[in-house]
């Protein structure tokens, strides 16, 4: 069944969300101690974005997803109920919700992580695109160790961040983020598979470099609070064999000014941006303005 594409409002369309305010910037901004650690060691962890009233409305939204049948289902960029085809590995993967329901929609529009993203890109923020990851309980499956702009080396310069919020506690028992730290300082690494082997990564990596997989850091949250990572911090997440799902909303943004690097479609289903030219439009809209 096909609804209305959200994607052509640049605007909030509910109240779920705080409107963007002049003084939001002194309730929501970073201290310069976090700025500073999330250049250091590439992240930045446990920033509440989502009050209970939200995270039960985006999982509510969500659940609707699990039925490919789903209203909008053609509106994806990508959609996968299960991204390894392992049946005892599930993996549900998607790109696009915002453009076919109102939560995920508004939520594009949150100052609670706008601010601490303009922040941490040091300019204005446009969207790139979201993603679900989610892992259901007792056979969720594992995310293997990438760096993001692995896959995004068609969009350029490299300014671009990641806002990972989860909306089930994530813990190491159900395969929350591991990242490396300090691993946003290597250089781009070859893409080994997204939901395969864990171990694939060690294929392209120095002796050094894999020796830093010994001591990953485990990043717990609780519902509602987000991780920010560099677009090169090498990250993955195990596998889910608890009695409760984990599930995740991404938010990949970019800074104002990024540009296409190809001439083929930036993702499914949305023209093409000739290169050379900026990000912007109908799917990339400008969220947060830096001045």
């Amino acid at each position: 069944m096909s609804i209305e594409d959200l994607s052509e409002i640049h605007r909030p369309i509910t109240s779920l969300f705080p409107s963007l305010k002049d003084d939001d910037f002194e309730r929501y901004c970073l201290s310069s101690e976090d700025v500073d650690f999330f250049h250091d060691q590439g992240y930045l962890s446990g920033i509440q974005l989502l009050d209970t009233t939200q995270i039960e409305v985006l999982k509510q939204e969500l659940s609707e997803f699990f039925n490919p049948e789903h209203a909008g289902s053609n509106l994806w960029h990508e959609y996968h109920t299960n991204e390894s085809e392992d049946p005892d590995r599930v993996l549900f993967h998607a790109l696009g919700a915002w453009r076919l329901r109102s939560g995920f929609h508004d939520l594009l529009w949150n100052p609670a992580y706008l601010i601490p993203a303009s922040q941490l890109l040091g300019g204005g923020v446009r969207f790139w695109h979201d993603q679900l990851f989610c892992k259901p309980a007792k056979h969720g499956g594992n995310v293997a160790w990438h760096q993001d702009y692995s896959y995004w080396t068609r969009t350029q310069p490299m300014a671009h961040l990641t806002c990972w919020t989860g909306l089930d506690r994530a813990t190491q028992e159900n395969g929350c983020l591991q990242y490396i730290p300090g691993s946003h300082r290597w250089d781009l690494l070859p893409i080994t598979g997204l939901a395969g082997d864990m171990t694939a990564i060690q294929n392209v990596l120095t002796d050094a470099q894999w020796g830093a997989f010994q001591n990953p850091v485990s990043i717990e949250l609780e519902p509602g609070q987000c991780t920010f990572h560099h677009p090169l911090m090498v990250h993955g997440s195990f596998d889910n064999r608890t009695e409760q799902p984990r599930r995740a909303v991404v938010l990949n943004l970019i800074r104002d000014g990024v540009e296409s690097h190809t001439d083929d479609e930036l993702l499914a289903g949305v023209p093409v941006i000739p290169s050379g030219q900026k990000m912007e439009g109908q799917f990339f809209p400008l969220l947060y303005s830096a001045s």
